[in-house]
């Protein structure tokens, strides 16, 4: 999908998200509801689902000629794509919010762009514009509507090439050309902007020129003249407002904030009938309580057909995931970032006002629990979804430190436990407090 060669974990790991912080609007309210949102549907569809080959990547990695993937034009038919069943099917896994690739890499538009006849509009047997029925029908369901947008363009005359390919030119020896291709592309913003007022701007592609080359700022500031409240990805080379790891998972709390991981349901982003490796329902969900656990959100992809069918295994997923997240809802939407690592082994939240904590225990573990360090008066426990309470017992408390003993729940119920995962309702008797301290005789 994304970035060539190094992934953009790594860059996240390593601090290369930092500038992905820099904001030139108050974000504190706008970025509220993308805070509380904590899942997303990444969406990848293009003409590369007809082959089901890679989006873009498979004729720059040679893996196809460029003609052949432009043949794949006379096969997106688009013929059973339902928007209306598309949003029902986001809506129903819990998802706040979805994202769309309006045009990938390969410069193919699926809205009706009036910069060039490069789009799904003009050029396939579909002979239509599929984002305009797609945030329309995202819309009515109250679901926020993201434009996925490839800053370069890889088809278009203007565009210097792929990567360090000089064969069409380079930007210090035909400025001119680069400028041609600036108003190209910020063309096409503008007119995502005004037909579709996106929520939310998930860029891609800036590694390849620096933020001046891109006039990044401009950007910026066109998208947010005309919407003040719209959300921009981190990678707007450094002109947004969140960061975006891809793929791989953060073994320690990302410390840049908000943040979102995107990544697919198997392999691929784009449609690939060859790839069966997708991940069960518990992955999934375990992996999005590690994600919200840590202060993010989740933003999950499917690749539907060319004709708009979406792979039966992705929507068994997204109807898995549904179940959970409208069980579990309190513990997940609306919350922030849970204990800190030693405090809890496993995945946990915090409502907003920090008086109810929120366990998340895998399937069918019904052994006893530890919380460590926590001052608080537990007033309950119960297991989410059932009438169930569980009672607890302090161990370790020396009457003459004021450091706290450590709190055992007992056995969670075979008969309450979650298929995927168990949530625990911890309610104390005010904002959570915890020792930090090493356990030090004077402490």
């Amino acid at each position: 999908m994304l970035r060539p060669i190094i992934s953009a974990m790594l860059f996240f790991l390593a601090g290369g998200f930092a500038k992905a912080q820099i904001v030139t609007s108050d974000p504190s309210d706008k970025m509220q509801w993308f805070e509380d949102a904590k899942l997303g549907i990444f969406i990848h569809w293009g003409i590369y689902s007809v082959d089901g080959v890679d989006e873009s990547w498979s004729f720059h990695n040679r893996k196809m000629s460029y003609a052949d993937y432009m043949k794949q034009l006379n096969g997106f038919t688009a013929k059973n794509y339902n928007p209306e069943a598309w949003a029902q099917l986001i809506k129903s896994s819990g998802a706040r919010y979805a994202v769309i690739t309006t045009k990938h890499h390969d410069g193919i538009a699926l809205w009706d762009t009036k910069t060039n006849n490069m789009s799904t509009a003009k050029l396939t047997p579909a002979r239509r514009d599929v984002i305009t029925p797609f945030f329309a029908a995202l819309r009515r369901e109250g679901i926020k509507a993201g434009a996925y947008f490839s800053l370069l363009d890889w088809s278009h005359q203007d565009y210097p090439g792929f990567l360090k390919d000089s064969s069409r030119y380079q930007i210090k020896n035909d400025s001119a050309r680069w400028k041609r291709y600036l108003t190209f592309y910020q063309t096409q913003i503008k007119e995502l902007s005004q037909q579709f007022n996106p929520d939310l701007f998930w860029f891609d592609g800036d590694w390849e020129h620096s933020a001046a080359e891109w006039q990044a700022k401009k950007a910026r500031e066109m998208i947010l003249a005309h919407n003040p409240n719209a959300i921009i990805n981190g990678r707007l080379a450094g002109y947004g407002d969140y960061a975006t790891p891809e793929q791989n998972f953060p073994i320690t709390r990302p410390t840049l904030q908000p943040w979102e991981l995107c990544m697919t349901s198997n392999n691929n982003w784009g449609y690939h009938p060859d790839d069966s490796a997708y991940k069960t329902p518990y992955e999934l969900i375990t992996i999005f309580a590690d994600v919200i656990s840590n202060g993010g959100n989740l933003l999950f992809d499917i690749g539907p057909r060319e004709d708009g069918w979406i792979p039966t295994q992705q929507v068994h997923l997204l109807n898995e995931l549904g179940k959970w997240t409208q069980k579990h809802e309190s513990a997940i939407f609306g919350t922030k970032a849970g204990l800190s690592p030693g405090h809890f082994y496993g995945p946990s939240t915090l409502s907003k006002d920090s008086n109810t904590l929120f366990l998340f225990v895998p399937a069918h573990n019904t052994g006893k629990l530890v919380i460590k360090g926590l001052y608080n008066t537990i007033k309950s426990i119960s297991v989410i979804g059932t009438d169930q309470l569980l009672t607890h017992k302090i161990v370790g408390k020396i009457s003459w430190s004021p450091v706290p003993g450590l709190v055992y729940i007992d056995d969670i119920p075979e008969k309450v436990t979650d298929e995927y995962m168990t949530v625990l309702e911890v309610k104390l008797d005010g904002a959570i407090k915890l020792y930090q301290g090493k356990g030090g005789l004077t402490e």
